[in-house]
């Protein structure tokens, strides 16, 4: 066994990643504080091609250097929007179509595990705070809620293992 080299990854450049058909999916990060957490989602969401991230209230925005580290050039690739109030992106995003799901653990919230997307629906995922997690203001508009089965003593993951464990999970029921 060899370890490939990056230019034998077959990996598509910045502007094939631009005009590649997308998955119909949007990340919106809820008050993310963590710049190391929104530079790994933008990561994650360049690695699954998805469409856009949706960085809301004080998440902070590219270009900045923590979150450049973890992105490592992500936030080139991928696209992004910033709106001060999570409720706006969420109505502009159910305007275009897009089903809103919370990763929550919600008193009628679905098991990752037993979550079934379908094939053509455009989703919209939010992830929220890194203590409070999701609000339930925004829980409210949500059409649906997904809470990762946990079997430990913690209550929640990080919001950059989350995103990656929700979407490696999607992609491959999709």
């Amino acid at each position: 066994m060899r370890k490939l080299k990056n230019e034998e990854l077959d990996r598509l450049s910045v502007g094939e990643f631009h005009r590649a058909e997308k998955r119909p999916i949007v990340i919106v990060l809820d008050n993310v504080r963590s710049l190391n957490n929104i530079g790994s989602v933008f990561r994650t969401a360049d690695a699954f091609l998805l469409e856009c991230v949706f960085l809301c209230g004080i998440t902070a925005r590219p270009p900045h250097r923590e979150i450049n580290k973890t992105a490592l050039g992500a936030t080139d690739s991928m696209k992004w929007k910033y709106s001060e109030n999570t409720e706006d992106a969420m109505m502009e995003l159910k305007d275009r179509g897009y089903e809103l799901i919370a990763l929550e653990q919600a008193d009628k919230s679905i098991s990752l595990k037993d979550f079934i997307p379908e094939k053509k629906r455009k989703l919209a995922l939010i992830f929220g705070n890194e203590v409070r997690g999701v609000d339930q203001h925004i829980i409210d508009l949500c059409d649906e809620c997904i809470e990762i089965p946990q079997y430990g003593t913690k209550h929640s993951f990080n919001i950059s293992v989350s995103v990656g464990i929700v979407l490696w999970d999607l992609v491959n029921k999709l």
